[in-house]
């Protein structure tokens, strides 16, 4: 039975993500209607689609982005991933730098996004960018770490560390890059 909650909480974690992405992507790529026609200003390309990569730190956010600690993985590491597209699935190639991270206690430092209600949680998804500001721009499966708990964690939309058995995802079946398993807090 814990096996279907965890399936469903996730399922729908990634089912708001892959929603989210696309009303994202939507209205990025649809210019406003107008009804004049005006000299249309040279657009600029975003530097990776929207939905990969890192994500964006928003200048306007009401959240601090993370500060550079170096007891902790850098999303830079996690984030530089080449994918490849097998039938109707896209897959993460992985460089040598996160296939070595494999099997290994790391730190990773991030915004929780809770799966189950409640003020404490022990299954949880850990980003690089805050999921609840609407001045970031989100980022892929690269940008999240699924992570579970030995003990629960209180919930906080500050930046958290957490530490554990980090894990490299090379077929997921709910998309995810990275999981973390039994995860304490660190200071």
């Amino acid at each position: 039975m814990h096996i279907v909650v965890l399936k469903r909480s996730l399922g729908a974690a990634c089912a708001a993500w892959l929603a989210m992405m696309s009303f994202s992507a939507a209205h990025a790529q649809s210019p406003p209607a107008t009804s004049v026609s005006a000299p249309s200003a040279p657009t600029q390309a975003l530097p990776v689609p929207i939905g990969t990569g890192a994500g964006e730190h928003g200048a306007n956010s009401p959240f601090a982005p993370l500060q550079p600690r170096a007891d902790v993985l850098p999303w830079s590491l996690l984030t530089d991933v080449k994918t490849k597209t097998v039938k109707n699935r896209i897959l993460p190639v992985f460089g040598s730098a996160q296939q070595g991270l494999n099997q290994k206690t790391q730190r990773i430092q991030g915004f929780m996004m809770p799966l189950d209600p409640g003020e404490k949680q022990r299954h949880f998804l850990i980003s690089s960018v805050p999921l609840t500001c609407s001045f970031c721009l989100p980022g892929g499966p690269e940008s999240m770490v699924e992570v579970t708990t030995k003990t629960p964690v209180r919930y906080s939309m500050e930046p958290v560390v957490v530490e554990g058995k980090f894990v490299v995802l090379a077929d997921d079946p709910y998309g995810m890059y990275y999981r973390m398993t039994d995860a304490v807090t660190v200071k």
